[in-house]
């Protein structure tokens, strides 16, 4: 098997509840403590963390400026993926224009996962402030759950100037161990050439305490099939990982689920990948 000669981590959570308001912390009292840069380091000591991409926490949306100059003020952070009111249209200008100002902000993550209608995200308005994105060269990432794909396919079809970028696969159903309708709806959506896919977040869509890599085998397998090795990011998803085992074991059970990859192949899932997508200019991957 060969080994990961530099990881670029496209899902990185940080939070302060001192700092900042979290609320949907009191439904997950284990991880509700403050995580940092060091407590990140610590869980991936040992690997070869080149650089690192944090994506928004789900603070009050008031303190989202504030979320952004705090992290942006971390020498171990190359990249933020920042919350925006995508769904205010147009009357978004300001806040995207202040995200623009922000030299390491290189996309945006408007969670869509809690929202009960399906087809939140192909209002309108909502349309208007992803179509807005282009003008900053920011991405989208799209937190949703798998009934929302057929809608966010719809999305990224229509906005094809936006790079999207599908977090923790859609979610797939792995603890009820019901892959459909999530991998007809995946292909779909892996068919539009602006959207990429973060193999993230699915430790957490097994059984927490009972998952193994066979769990996971057929929807790791099936995104890479759809998207291929150019297409799919490394997330960490840290510390909500911890939920279902840390990072150390999710890292392994992956490696594991690609031991027949190529070095090249490793090299684009856990590095280039997520350098080219967001725009982490001092790291060439043709120089790596």
């Amino acid at each position: 098997m060969p080994p990961i000669s530099l990881l670029t981590d496209a899902h990185v959570h940080l939070w302060d509840p001192d700092l900042l308001r979290y609320d949907w912390l009191a439904s997950a009292p284990s991880i509700g403590r403050a995580h940092t840069l060091a407590d990140y380091a610590a869980a991936t000591g040992g690997l070869p963390v080149a650089s690192r991409v944090f994506v928004q926490c789900e603070c009050d949306p008031a303190q989202a400026r504030d979320e952004v100059a705090w992290v942006a003020a971390m020498e171990g952070i190359d990249a933020i993926v920042a919350y925006a009111p995508l769904e205010t249209g147009r009357r978004c200008a300001d806040d995207l224009a202040w995200l623009a100002a922000q030299p390491k902000v290189r996309g945006v993550r408007r969670n869509l996962q809690g929202e009960s209608d399906p087809d939140f995200c192909l209002r309108d308005d909502f349309i208007a402030g992803v179509r807005a994105l282009a003008a900053h060269r920011f991405t989208f990432d799209l937190c949703i759950n798998r009934h929302q794909l057929p809608a966010a396919t719809r999305l990224a079809e229509g906005c094809p100037e936006v790079t999207f970028i599908l977090d923790h696969l859609g979610k797939p159903a792995i603890k009820d161990r019901n892959p459909e309708p999530w991998r007809t709806h995946l292909a779909a959506l892996a068919r539009l050439p602006n959207v990429v896919a973060k193999l993230s977040g699915l430790v957490t869509e097994a059984d927490p305490a009972a998952w193994s890599p066979a769990d996971l085998r057929p929807y790791v397998e099936h995104a890479i099939a759809c998207f291929g090795w150019d297409r799919v990011l490394f997330g960490g998803d840290w510390p909500v990982v911890n939920l279902a085992g840390g990072y150390a074991r999710w890292i392994a059970a992956l490696r594991e689920l690609t031991a027949t990859a190529s070095s090249a192949q490793l090299h684009a899932l856990f590095h280039a990948n997520a350098a080219r997508v967001y725009r982490l200019n001092s790291l060439d991957p043709d120089s790596l």
